[in-house]
């Protein structure tokens, strides 16, 4: 017998109750998602989210009291797993960017199209992050100016089999997808990871493959476009 495919439990959290609704709506007819709860504000996530344990939060952005960015903050102090979806109207980068550095695994727009709002749930929840053009076109734009790896004039010495895995890292690559490619255990390639974001003084996987197309270790059009949202949403990565 074959084994049952894993549902993702999915909160939706929009201080607009018909935006739920819709979602809700879109989500409840694709297979293996379940929508467990909904929130109407950002400190409603976090309880909801400490209550239910959900795999994928969709977050709006802007709502009374505590935004989405506020709630990502407290969904990390809390020890929250679920992998934050943010679905809003806005592509002001002033928002765009303090939401990924936040937490954010993945941005689309509210008019995303059905299907590709539950591709983006699946993919997000399976470790990769997913985001609109523009949003990676900002978080590119806002890197000469902020990260700690740009700050030093020389770049840090990672190994042959490092520089290997931030390619794939770049490239769009999990962990097990890096692990399968390289031929080695996935415990490993988690360890290569750990040391790559130690040496490039980053935060995550997202800035990791930003550092790479920056400095030329993996050229800009290497990194893959999936479509997700109005025509397609670049993908960056993850685990």
């Amino acid at each position: 017998m074959a084994a049952r495919a894993e549902v993702i439990r999915v909160l939706i959290a929009d201080d607009h109750r018909m935006v739920r609704q819709g979602l809700r709506t879109f989500l409840e007819l694709q297979d293996g998602i379940e929508v467990v709860g909904e929130a109407a504000d950002g400190a409603e996530c976090a309880q909801t989210a400490a209550e239910l344990k959900p795999d994928v939060i969709l977050l709006d952005l802007v709502m009374p009291g505590v935004d989405g960015v506020a709630a990502m903050e407290l969904l990390r102090d809390a020890g929250s797993t679920a992998r934050v979806l943010v679905v809003t109207s806005f592509t002001d980068r002033r928002m765009i960017i303090p939401a990924i550095r936040a937490g954010a695994r993945g941005y689309v727009y509210k008019d995303v199209d059905p299907s590709a709002l539950a591709a983006a749930v699946r993919s997000v929840h399976a470790g990769h992050v997913l985001l609109e053009p523009e949003v990676a076109a900002a978080l590119l734009d806002s890197g000469s100016s902020g990260s700690a790896a740009d700050s030093g004039s020389t770049a840090p010495a990672l190994t042959a089999r490092e520089r290997e895995v931030l390619i794939l890292i770049a490239r769009g690559r999990s962990n097990r997808e890096i692990a399968r490619t390289l031929v080695l255990a996935e415990k490993t390639v988690k360890t290569h990871v750990s040391n790559i974001l130690m040496k490039l003084g980053v935060a995550d996987r997202t800035q990791a493959a930003l550092w790479a197309v920056r400095h030329g270790i993996a050229p800009e059009d290497e990194v893959p476009s999936p479509p997700v949202g109005r025509g397609a949403a670049s993908g960056t990565q993850q685990t």
